[in-house]
């Protein structure tokens, strides 16, 4: 850090908890940077630590170095992610087994083997689909972790390398000099830095719009459900009919799948109770999973997604701040976390990512996008107690 700040800080401040933020200040302190992540709850606490552990984004341009990474992870980090290779989409009708296709074809063109089965296939793999499954994909590559288990995995692995973490600190506003930004003003006090990465979720488009160039992205609810536990399959990472998630270690289903439903600008409240949403999640899991209809719903939850206008991410250099990098995974970030953490290091180190072209992650292609963009799409909250807002 420059002797000039006389703030307590650090060479890089992540605001942000999340598994994007660790991950980058994880990377960041492998490579002996000084890096604070200042979290407004505690890790984890948005969709990171709620979501359905998935690690198979073959549409991404860090596809690839996400499935290079994920095998690692546990020896990188020195504590467990539960992570596990092998994936399966379900498909319950041909329609379905058409729409997998893209994935598959993608899939192959990036060089990871992935092959179609039939429907004695899938209930020789998948014995809860039964008679419903007409067929599906099997991923070799692809897979899935504990998304608890991991936010614990990247933050005690920060802190090992040196890294330091503030929770329960909330980020207020920032002092610049010039184009740089040179403190984070918090709850807590204030800390100087060199470098600051956005990664605040949903906050996100709050926190740049302090300075002065807003990401658009808006807060959704997303539901899971988890049923007692049943006998293991021989593949515990299972998607299809509008589903994500897994089955656990100890033999939980955990899924989730949309529609979600829309919640004010910047919300991050997750402990309201599951919303009617989550009914429709069982009723599609026991579409696709008719051996389980017997099993109970034991837990269930929400977390909060940001989503850009779009639906891809964004990671680029915020304009007129030229040290700060802002990012935002739009409701993919658990699985691309390994890769997204290190092209994050690697902006902030040398300027651009190395391993992977993420010019579809810049931010200017929502130069022209109307101000009212969230109301003209119909991407607002429930306006009456207990309706269901309009659906992702």
């Amino acid at each position: 850090m420059s002797g000039s700040q006389s703030a307590v800080g650090a060479s890089v401040i992540v605001v942000g908890g999340g598994v994007t933020g660790l991950s980058a200040a994880w990377w960041l302190a492998r490579s002996g940077v000084d890096v604070i992540v200042i979290e407004k709850n505690i890790v984890g606490w948005g969709a990171s630590g709620r979501n359905g552990g998935g690690a198979t984004h073959y549409h991404s341009p860090l596809f690839a170095e996400e499935q290079r990474l994920w095998p690692q992870m546990d020896d990188l980090l020195g504590y467990p992610t539960e992570y596990r290779s092998k994936r399966i989409r379900v498909a319950i009708n041909e329609r379905q087994m058409e729409a997998a296709r893209p994935s598959v074809d993608r899939t192959l063109q990036q060089g990871f083997p992935a092959r179609w089965l039939d429907a004695k296939e899938v209930r020789d793999l998948v014995p809860l689909a039964g008679e419903s499954a007409v067929g599906g994909v099997f991923f070799d590559r692809a897979g899935q972790a504990n998304p608890q288990r991991t936010v614990q995995a990247y933050a005690w692995a920060l802190q090992d390398l040196g890294g330091k973490l503030l929770q329960h600190t909330e980020v207020v506003g920032f002092e610049r000099v010039a184009d740089k930004v040179t403190t984070v003003k918090t709850t807590n006090g204030n800390f100087a830095c060199d470098q600051l990465l956005i990664a605040a979720g949903p906050q996100t488009g709050s926190l740049s719009r302090l300075l002065g160039r807003e990401v658009p992205v808006t807060s959704a609810r997303a539901e899971m459900i988890v049923t007692e536990p049943v006998p293991l399959m021989p593949i515990g990472g299972v998607d299809g009919n509008g589903l994500f998630g897994r089955q656990t270690l100890r033999g939980n289903l955990v899924y989730g799948g949309g529609p979600h439903e829309w919640l004010p600008e910047g919300s991050i409240d997750a402990e309201r109770p599951s919303s009617p949403l989550s009914r429709s999640i069982a009723k599609r899991l026991v579409e696709m999973f008719p051996k389980a209809q017997h099993i109970r719903v034991i837990r269930s939850w929400g977390g909060i997604i940001e989503n850009t206008p779009d639906g891809r991410p964004v990671i680029d250099h915020l304009p007129g701040a030229s040290n700060v990098v802002v990012a935002t995974m739009s409701s993919v970030g658990f699985g691309l976390s390994p890769a997204s953490g290190h092209a994050i290091c690697e902006m902030l180190l040398e300027g651009k990512c190395q391993f992977a072209n993420l010019s579809d992650f810049q931010l200017s292609r929502f130069d022209n996008l109307s101000p009212g963009w969230r109301e003209e799409w119909g991407w607002v909250p429930p306006q009456t107690l207990g309706a269901v807002g309009r659906a992702l």
